[in-house]
């Protein structure tokens, strides 16, 4: 088979599966529905496959939508077989995967389609939290049908092929879809925030279900100790660490053997999150990013660590997933203030609100690493202890407290400066006196609020350190 051909709805089914372990359920279901057209269409499976088998070992549920049956339409008794599929998830506690291609509602079915369609929504939202569901988009989700990859907690879709939309492209006023693509797969992950990852073709959105479900606990009860085993130095430790503030690149090298699976890559940049492993067990990470290395190491590009909503919403999204599941966090701190603008000043209040509230409220064990600047009420929000991190740890070379030295001496020394022969040293010797002060670690740990300074060096053995000591956490403490 070629990769880079279109899989059918079976083929999928089959790429994700353990070879041989998929069961089919409901294989001789038709539609019922004879007005119209329909008592003379063919609907074998009635255009959805759906069964359950094991990844990677671990029982998964999913469906896979038909494009050749009626365009992979949800009717009645399509959506009563995907129904199905939840019912037995949920009793079982295990994920639902969906690989979606639908033509939207079966307009034959009127009534009966709308109610199909609203069944799948109560389902999903009945399973949110309880068990993970993870949606792949290999073709058309259009309409009503756009609504199953934002209940879902993650979502794929294929670069070049996948279509997004509640509106068309060409239904917007003064848009045409060669103008800008609104519905397209890199719209949907760079833009919106929608999709958490763009795959090449079909098999590679396979590949990228099948690696986030190795990481995740089939549902809330089970947690997320000993998803993998590791043969990894505990201990081990890396210099370069000093010398970037590239956060991916700290969590990647951190975690067991390297591995680091980021979702919505794309998508508010400035804001890294993901899942990584630690002595074998999973931990979700959440990290400002200020610079992003190059394959050799270099320092590629240049970003502000601001906060912005996009960022927020982002983070707050993927705490509650966490939480919901009893998996750890950890937040890397490096947080300057607010990215300013007219557009953002609409939303940050409301993003910020809404991340204070993820990170107060979770109950998991959250441990809290400042790599560079904590500033301000934007450091309050980042999962500070403030707000209930169990652990806080800080680099020896980082900085907090309210705001960077030389803007707080330019508030406080107004008058001072404006009186001085020399501003520009009078102003550099007073920073560094507020930020020896003020904006050490030393300081902020002297008053408790930071639990030990770390070399950036030894990252690795204290984090893991934290979380297994943290492993017994209560969860409504």
């Amino acid at each position: 088979m070629n990769k880079n051909t279109q899989l059918s709805a079976r083929e999928r089914i089959a790429a994700l599966f353990d070879e041989q372990s998929f069961v089919e359920i409901g294989a001789m279901i038709q539609a019922r529905n004879t007005d119209f057209n329909m008592a003379d269409q063919k609907t074998p499976a009635d255009g959805v496959v759906t069964g359950y088998g094991t990844v990677n070992g671990v029982l998964v549920y999913a469906y896979s939508q038909d494009r050749d049956v009626l365009g992979g339409s949800v009717g009645e008794m399509h959506a009563k077989k995907i129904a199905r599929i939840y019912d037995m998830a949920l009793k079982m506690g295990a994920p639902v995967v969906s690989m979606i291609d639908s033509a939207g509602m079966r307009l034959q079915e009127r009534t009966d389609a709308l109610d199909a369609l609203g069944m799948l929504y109560q389902k999903m939202v009945q399973a949110s939290g309880v068990i993970p569901q993870i949606t792949g988009i290999f073709g058309r989700c259009g309409g009503g049908m756009a609504i199953l990859p934002a209940l879902a907690d993650f979502s794929f879709a294929v670069k070049d092929k996948s279509e997004i939309f509640v509106n068309t492209p060409n239904a917007l006023k003064d848009n045409h879809k060669d103008k800008l693509d609104t519905s397209c797969a890199d719209y949907r992950s760079e833009v919106t925030g929608e999709i958490d990852g763009v795959g090449e073709d079909d098999m590679d959105v396979l590949l990228k279900i099948r690696e986030l479900l190795s990481v995740l606990p089939s549902n809330h009860m089970e947690g997320a100790e000993n998803m993998r085993e590791t043969a990894d130095d505990l201990n081990r430790e890396n210099p370069a660490l000093e010398n970037t503030r590239d956060t991916l690149y700290i969590l990647k090298d951190i975690s067991d053997q390297h591995e680091f699976i980021e979702v919505k890559p794309d998508f508010a940049k400035n804001m890294v999150t993901g899942f990584m492993i630690l002595n074998g067990n999973t931990v979700g990470a959440i990290a400002n990013r200020e610079e992003i290395l190059d394959e050799e190491g270099h320092a590629a590009e240049k970003m502000s660590p601001a906060l912005s909503s996009d960022g927020m919403r982002k983070a707050e999204k993927f705490i509650r997933f966490c939480n919901a599941f009893a998996i750890p966090v950890l937040t890397l701190v490096n947080v300057d203030g607010y990215k300013a603008t007219v557009d953002e000043e609409k939303y940050l209040a409301p993003a910020l609100a809404d991340l204070t509230r993820a990170y107060a409220s979770a109950s998991v064990p959250k441990v809290s690493l400042i790599i560079g600047k904590a500033f301000g009420s934007g450091y309050l929000c980042m999962g500070s202890r403030h707000i209930g991190s169990d652990l806080t740890y800080a680099w020896a070379d980082s900085h907090i407290g309210m705001m960077d030295g030389d803007a707080a001496v330019k508030i406080i020394y107004a008058e001072e400066i404006k009186a001085s022969d020399t501003p520009d040293a009078f102003i550099r010797e007073q920073s560094e006196a507020y930020n020896a002060l003020q904006n050490s670690p030393d300081s902020a740990a002297s008053r408790g609020y930071v639990d030990h300074i770390i070399h950036p060096a030894a990252t690795r053995k204290y984090m893991i350190s934290a979380f297994d000591m943290l492993a017994g956490k209560r969860r409504n403490s």
